[in-house]
């Protein structure tokens, strides 16, 4: 039976890195049902400004899951993120982005393999924010005033949230997903020497939560000692269990050991839906150029395929994708020696390369 999915184009590069992964997922064999929803900034207008239509969100209720590709965020100004207002709504919890290493990567580690679990609906990210003048902004800075703080004149002002049962979910849902994948160790991350009622509460959750799940090991690191000890050694963390913020970076500086974020991907749970999508952005300057590695959101739709538990499936394109790497012949610009390298192929190149490797090629 055909397993039913949002597919969700995207913008900038987006439609080119779904198509290409579009074609790779139906070459495993495995049947696909696709309800193509549009979202972002080129569809704003035909639907009143908003980017997330609420169809698009009705389409991924009814499925259950959902592939999406990039979608442009504007920086400082314009709609709220797209992707942060998915998770809330859809109160997609439990962000998982593995970063592994592939034989054939210009990289300077080897045998990286880690998996950064981020809570992504709480913290800095929740979007609790007053503009620097509004009321808002004035009012809660004469409250904290009052109580013995300090906030600058003209101060923008953004709340940071961690609960006790959000912080329980992820840190259940890391061990859970440690466990599920033959995982040995998570590391709760944290600043909680500085932070000592919000990060101080995230650490104390997750040490709660590790004393019921004592068949894995378990520690916490401060953050910014983290960042530090990942550059030096890597190889010594397994699962990182990490608040919204310090999640986004760090898989960010978790990608940049492995290669980049064009081989990042990412899948984002909830109770009723998860949605998979590539770490990197949309590069709207290189739409409809065929240039962008389309590496990342094609592993993406390999965790979809384990999700809808379609291993098999799931295995043969991941070995696939690691042949065409290791081989380096039919890869975009960036996994070349030399960016400007003139063999370097096209999105939809790496996608017949990676279907001809899989023997799936009609």
């Amino acid at each position: 039976m055909a397993h039913e999915v949002t597919l969700i184009p995207g913008d900038g590069t987006g439609p080119e890195l779904t198509e290409a992964t579009r074609r790779v997922l139906e070459a495993t064999g495995v049947d696909f049902e696709w309800d193509v929803q549009d979202a972002g900034a080129d569809v704003m207008d035909r639907f009143g400004g908003n980017p997330l239509p609420d169809h698009v969100l009705d389409s991924i209720v009814r499925t259950g899951i959902a592939l999406k590709g990039p979608i442009t965020t504007p920086v400082g100004g314009g709609f709220r993120s797209v992707n942060v207002t998915l998770r809330k709504a859809l109160d997609l919890y439990g962000q998982v982005r593995p970063c592994k290493s592939y034989p054939g990567v210009r990289s300077r580690y080897e045998n990286v393999d880690l998996i950064i679990i981020r809570e992504a609906t709480e913290d800095l990210y929740a979007g609790i924010e007053y503009e620097e003048g509004s009321p808002e902004a004035i009012e809660l800075a004469n409250w904290i005033e009052a109580r013995g703080g300090l906030v600058p004149p003209g101060s923008g002002i953004s709340v940071k949230p961690l609960s006790i049962d959000g912080t329980r979910r992820i840190a259940e849902f890391a061990f859970d997903h440690a466990r599920r994948n033959g995982r040995r160790k998570v590391t709760a991350v944290h600043k909680a020497n500085i932070m000592k009622f919000s990060d101080g509460l995230f650490l104390r959750v997750a040490r709660e939560v590790a004393e019921e799940n004592l068949d894995l090991e378990f520690e916490d690191r401060i953050v910014d000692n983290l960042c530090m000890q990942l550059v030096q050694r890597p190889e010594e963390y397994d699962v990182l269990l990490l608040p919204n913020l310090y999640g986004d970076i760090v898989s960010d500086l978790a990608a940049g050991l492995i290669g980049g974020l064009g081989l990042a991907p990412g899948a984002n749970f909830g109770t009723h839906a998860a949605v998979f999508e590539p770490t990197h952005g949309s590069a709207p300057k290189y739409a409809g150029q065929n240039r962008v590695n389309p590496m990342a959101m094609m592993l993406s739709g390999m965790l979809m395929l384990r999700h809808l538990d379609e291993r098999q499936a799931a295995d043969r394109l991941e070995e696939a994708i690691a042949g065409v790497i290791g081989e380096g012949r039919s890869v975009t610009y960036d996994m070349k020696p030399t960016r400007d390298d003139p063999t370097a192929v096209g999105t939809s190149e790496v996608a017949d390369a990676i279907i001809d490797a899989m023997g799936a090629r009609v």
